[in-house]
């Protein structure tokens, strides 16, 4: 059984195509953006058969087209790895595409099957710097950073994704760095820069948690035109999500 926190059918931006996304819960990060705070919980969510949700993507098939699939996402995904080897197994076994959005900091040998039923990684990458990396989702950048260096290694098709929080993540040295690191990484397709937005804050409220990004603007369109320019050099592509 996988704890699932929601769905969304034919989801645009997880993935190639339209997509199944499954929300799963729980999460070792605890970012400062979170859009999703209620995941962050291991208790929560709803037991769900790895049946229920092959089912539910059968019955979406006919609208991914060659392109589209299943996204896992949170959450964590990988928290849950055991019980989502037997999901992708049986997605493969239906012709269908499967998506992992995960912040690569768990890596054991779940893990590491699982990514063998797995079509394409989203890596979310929250910061360069160690220090700010810790700031903002209250774990070290260490694990991520090898999650990646293993996705290399076994050539698995992947997605980078950035979140650009203005005066938190949006520093030239940052961006520089980012590039930098992951520009010879050639099992890398693009690298998505994801505008920061405050669309799960009243969530934070709900949950009677502080918000602490209270006073930070969204990006302008001058902001995400400026990342963009610079991390192009670097990557065969460059969106803004």
């Amino acid at each position: 059984m996988l704890r699932v926190h929601s769905y969304e059918s034919m989801g645009t931006h997880d993935g190639p195509g339209l997509r199944l996304v499954v929300f799963v819960q729980g999460c070792r990060f605890n970012c400062l953006y979170c859009a999703n705070p209620d995941t962050i919980s291991t208790t929560g969510g709803k037991n769900t058969s790895i049946e229920e949700i092959v089912a539910m993507a059968k019955s979406q098939k006919a609208f991914f087209g060659k392109k589209g699939g299943v996204t896992i996402s949170g959450g964590e995904p990988t928290l849950q790895a055991a019980e989502l080897i037997k999901l992708f197994k049986a997605l493969k076994a239906e012709g269908i595409n499967t998506c992992l959005d995960t912040n690569g900091n768990n890596m054991n040998e779940e893990v590491r099957e699982l990514l063998e039923y797995t079509d394409i990684v989203l890596l979310d990458v929250k910061h360069m710097n160690p220090e700010q990396h810790k700031y903002i989702t209250g774990r070290s950048n260490d694990n991520t950073f090898k999650f990646a260096d293993y996705l290399k290694e076994k050539n698995i098709k992947t997605w980078l994704r950035y979140v650009l929080v203005p005066g938190l993540s949006d520093q030239e040295e940052a961006l520089i760095a980012l590039g930098e690191h992951f520009k010879d990484f050639n099992n890398i397709e693009r690298l998505e820069i994801l505008p920061y937005h405050t669309l799960g804050k009243h969530k934070y409220e709900v949950l009677n948690k502080p918000y602490k990004l209270e006073n930070v603007p969204s990006n302008t369109e001058e902001q995400l035109e400026r990342a963009q320019n610079m991390l192009k050099p670097y990557f065969k592509y460059v969106q803004v999500n």
